[in-house]
C-alpha cells in the first residue's frame, strides 16, 4: 500500500509534532513513528523545566522566543498548568565560583543571592557547602504531555496522519519523489522528507544514502526519592553552578535527582544506570541534608547532541528535499514552539522573523565541511 503526501516527517516526538503542525496549514503531512506511541524515547522522559540560561546561544534564542507561548498558550492547549513558575538556584562551592561568575556574566536574568535567602527557600541546605549562590526567577515547569498532544492534535486537525509502529526501513528518492517504506507495511511518498528522528537521525540519513552528521545520543539518568521530612512542592530547582547535579520537585511531594550525566551510547530504549543514580544522590547529599533510604523510581532518556552541541536545522545539500531537524540535546521541549515555527518557515520559504539570525549557525552542512 502506497500513499502520497507533500511531506514525510520521520519521528513523532516534540520536534516532529511541531513541524507537522506547522506545515499542516499548507501541506499534506504524514508522521512516521517507529514506536507504539509518539514521544516514547525522549519527549516522554523530559525533565520538564524551562530554563532560559541553558544551552548554546542559538538554543537560547529559541528558548526566549518560546516563552510567550508557554505563558499565554492557545485556549485549546488542554491544561491550565502548561507553565508553572519555579525559581532556579545555582549553588557554588569554592571550586565552582568561576562557573557561577560565568552564569552571572551572561546577563540573562541570573542574579547573585545570599546563602541565607537560599536557606530560607531550601531549609535542607547544608551550611558550608556553598560559598556563593545565584538565582534565576523566570523559570517554570512545563506540562510536556499537554504540549506534545496539542501539536499532534493540530497536525491531525489539518489532515495529517500519524503512522505508529512504522519504522523507516527504506528511504529512496526516485524521479524527484522520496519513497519511505515502513516496517508497518506502508510506503509513503513525498517530495520532502523531514528527519526529526532524534537519537536515530543519523541512522535515518544513512538509510537514505546520506552521510551522517556525527550526532551523539547521550544517556541522562534520574531518580525519584521521598524528601521527607521536607515539603518540597514550592522549592526552587537547585543545581550546582557547574551543572553536575540538580534536583527539582516531582509530583508535589517527591524530588527528582540527577547527576546531569551525558554518557554517549547507541540509540536504543535506554535504561537507568545504578551507578549514575548513586552518584546523583551522593552529589545532592553533599549540599542538602536529605536522607535517602530507597529510590522509588529511576529512569533514563536520550539527549542527542551535534558535534558543536548546537542545533542542526536545514537542507542536506547532497540531495534534494531532505531536511534535518536534529541535535536538540536537552533543549527540545523548551524551544519547541519557536523551533517548530522556524523549521516551518525554512521549508515553506516564508519569513522566519527574529529567528533568521541563527539560521546560518545551525546549518547541518557545517559538519560536512573539511
Amino acid at each position: 500500500m502506497s500513499q502520497a503526501f507533500d511531506v514525510v516527517v520521520i519521528g513523532a516526538g516534540i520536534a516532529g509534532a511541531t513541524v507537522a503542525a506547522g506545515l499542516g496549514a499548507t501541506h499534506k503531512v504524514v508522521l512516521v513513528e517507529a514506536e507504539e506511541m509518539a514521544g516514547y524515547h525522549t519527549t516522554g522522559r523530559s525533565a520538564a523545566i524551562w530554563v532560559r540560561n541553558y544551552g548554546p546561544p542559538d538554543v537560547r534564542v529559541l528558548t526566549g522566543l518560546s516563552r510567550e507561548f508557554f505563558l499565554n498558550p492557545p485556549a485549546d492547549i488542554g491544561t491550565d498548568r502548561l507553565a508553572v513558575g519555579r525559581k532556579i538556584v545555582y549553588l557554588a562551592p569554592p571550586e565552582q565560583t568561576g562557573a557561577l561568575d560565568a552564569l552571572l556574566g551572561q546577563g540573562l536574568g541570573i542574579t547573585e543571592v545570599s546563602l541565607a535567602e537560599v536557606k530560607a527557600m531550601v531549609p535542607a541546605l547544608i551550611d558550608g557547602y556553598a560559598v556563593r549562590a545565584g538565582i534565576e526567577l523566570d523559570g517554570f515547569d512545563m506540562d510536556v504531555a499537554a504540549l506534545h498532544q496539542f501539536y499532534l492534535r493540530k497536525a491531525r486537525a489539518a489532515g495529517g496522519i500519524l503512522l505508529l509502529r512504522s519504522r523507516a526501513g527504506r528511504i529512496e528518492r526516485k524521479n524527484g519523489i522520496w519513497e519511505v517504506e515502513t516496517t508497518g507495511g506502508t510506503t509513503v511518498t513525498a517530495p520532502i522528507v523531514v528527519n526529526a528522528a532524534g537519537a536515530w537521525a543519523d541512522e535515518v540519513a544513512k538509510i537514505a544514502g546520506l552521510a551522517p552528521l556525527g550526532l551523539v545520543p547521550c544517556r541522562r539518568t534520574a531518580a525519584i526519592i521521598d524528601p521527607a521530612p521536607y515539603q518540597v512542592e514550592h522549592w526552587p530547582m537547585v543545581q550546582s553552578a557547574a551543572h553536575d547535579w540538580y534536583i527539582r520537585a516531582e509530583a508535589r511531594t517527591r524530588l527528582m535527582v540527577t547527576p546531569c550525566d551525558e554518557t554517549p551510547m547507541h540509540p536504543h530504549d535506554v535504561q537507568p544506570d545504578e551507578l549514575d543514580v548513586a552518584i546523583g544522590i551522593h552529589r545532592m547529599q553533599q549540599a542538602l541534608n536529605i536522607p535517602v533510604t530507597r529510590v522509588e523510581r529511576a529512569w533514563a532518556g536520550l539527549r542527542t547532541f551535534s558535534p558543536d552541541r548546537s542545533l542542526a536545522f536545514g537542507w542536506d545539500t547532497a540531495t534534494t528535499g531532505f531536511f534535518w531537524c536534529a541535535g536538540q540535546g536537552g533543549y527540545g521541549i523548551q524551544t519547541a514552539p519557536a523551533a517548530g515555527a522556524l523549521v516551518t518557515a525554512m521549508i515553506t520559504q516564508t519569513n522566519p522573523g527574529p529567528t533568521a539570525a541563527i539560521i546560518k549557525n545551525i546549518d547541518p552542512m557545517r559538519f560536512r565541511q573539511g
